[in-house]
């Protein structure tokens, strides 16, 4: 089992970055795959980034790629989204999963654990 809890949304203005976190509970967070989703109201939840166990693998959605980077720390138990170049389309509750294969995974189905998720809003 495994709690996860993300921080660092806010409100920015187009062209902006914002850093989240994802902090995770439990002794074997460097075994899971991570990954981060969002979901805008009224719209389906969609896949955002991915990264494996070890960290040397990484999945992006082709809308975020080059402005968005999926990092970890295992030793601080904690996912990182590093957000470049904000666009207002980008504006979502963004989440964040484990899963207990550590692939960097893409599909929602495929996570097992989920945080409450942290409001991301870029302003035009």
């Amino acid at each position: 089992q495994v709690q996860l809890v993300e921080s660092g949304g806010g409100l920015v203005q187009a062209g902006g970055s914002l850093r989240l976190s994802c902090a995770a509970s439990g002794r074997t967070f460097s075994s899971y795959g991570m990954g981060w989703f969002r979901q805008a109201p009224g719209k389906e939840r969609e896949f955002v980034a991915a990264i494996n166990w070890t960290g040397g693998i990484t999945s992006y959605a082709d809308s975020v790629k080059g402005r968005f980077t999926i990092s970890r720390d295992n030793a601080k138990s904690t996912v990182y989204l590093q957000m470049n170049s904000l666009k207002p389309e980008d504006t979502a509750v963004y989440l964040c999963a484990a899963a207990n294969l550590g692939r960097a995974l893409t599909l929602v189905r495929s996570f097992n654990y989920w945080g409450q998720g942290t409001q991301v809003t870029v302003s035009s």
